[in-house]
């Protein structure tokens, strides 16, 4: 159709838009978590038990909750974008085998694994012109 035909241009402008959108979002889900402190990490970090890691859950919450906050961050401005989508993508992996582990179905697991294919879209697709990656 002729009214979309330019729309091509924009590209850039509507991968700023995701990633300013998805970063936020995912600083809004990163940041209790990260302040919860220990008790709080210790509780996320058992999600890691569905891959039989045990040891250290204080750690891997911490840093599944950093990974929310700071990965969102560098998201939002496009820096080191590669390595934080694998990194939000594989929080989300876990995340939706939590949810599964628990017993929950497709629909309550859904958030997650959406948001893995994101990532992973991100990832191949790249921060697009208006980021510090491509400055």
């Amino acid at each position: 159709m002729a009214i979309f035909s330019g729309l091509g241009r924009y590209t850039d402008v509507g991968l700023l838009l995701m990633r300013v959108g998805l970063g936020a979002m995912m600083i809004v889900h990163g940041y209790p978590k990260l302040v919860g402190g220990p008790e709080k990490w210790a509780k996320v970090g058992r999600a890691m038990e569905n891959l039989n890691i045990e040891a250290y859950p204080t750690f891997w919450g911490f840093m599944a909750a950093a990974a929310e906050a700071f990965g969102g961050l560098l998201l939002m401005i496009g820096l080191a974008f590669r390595p934080a989508c694998l990194i939000l993508l594989f929080t989300m992996v876990v995340a939706a085998m939590s949810h599964f582990a628990k017993g929950d179905d497709l629909l309550r697991s859904s958030h997650a694994i959406e948001l893995g294919f994101v990532f992973l879209g991100l990832f191949f697709v790249g921060p697009g012109r208006y980021s510090i990656d491509k400055r």
